[in-house]
């Protein structure tokens, strides 16, 4: 069975120099379509989500990046679907006081542990979190850490074009796959 890649970008979506976005040229990596990625509603988002996969089927991985992580663990507290494995980059903190108001519904953030493997990526001087704050979220999902050193929010102002150190992440993935 082909495993599949989903990507999940976050508010505002990914431009096209986002690491997203350019992973996005590779056949068989699909993008989770929002209907409204500037005012999300975090319902609604969830439910692009079920979708998504419901379509791809349980061998798949999501890629997340920011607000998008927030819904997938929202996702993972409630839907019935099974995926392989998730990849959460940067993680906005929905809780944090100046979260963007424009987007509803991502708080409280759920912390019960993910029932997929999953590999949580952090930066030192990410804007919308703490280091400290994503390692919690980290080990309240029973995810893996990695400390990416100083990369901002991870994203196309990073300048971090395909993003190498992310694509061996997700092949990690996609090899313990292969393994189970």
């Amino acid at each position: 069975m082909e495993t599949r890649v989903l990507t999940a970008p976050g508010l505002g979506s990914s431009g096209p120099l986002h690491w997203q976005s350019i992973w996005e040229q590779e056949p068989g990596i699909i993008r989770i379509e929002q209907r409204n990625w500037h005012a999300p509603v975090c319902a609604d988002w969830v439910a692009q989500i079920e979708a998504a996969v419901a379509a791809a089927g349980p061998q798949v991985v999501v890629v997340a990046h920011s607000l998008a992580c927030i819904a997938l663990v929202h996702w993972a507290a409630q839907t019935k679907l099974r995926i392989r494995g998730a990849l959460l980059v940067a993680p906005a903190d929905a809780e944090r006081p100046a979260f963007p108001p424009e987007a509803k519904g991502f708080a409280p953030i759920p912390l019960q542990p993910l029932l997929f493997k999953s590999i949580v990526v952090a930066s030192t001087n990410d804007s919308y979190t703490t280091l400290e704050r994503t390692r919690f979220f980290a080990d309240a999902w029973d995810s893996r850490f990695v400390n990416a050193g100083p990369k901002g929010h991870i994203n196309a102002d990073s300048g971090l074009g395909e993003w190498p150190e992310g694509q061996k992440l997700l092949k990690e993935l996609l090899l313990d796959w292969h393994t189970l």
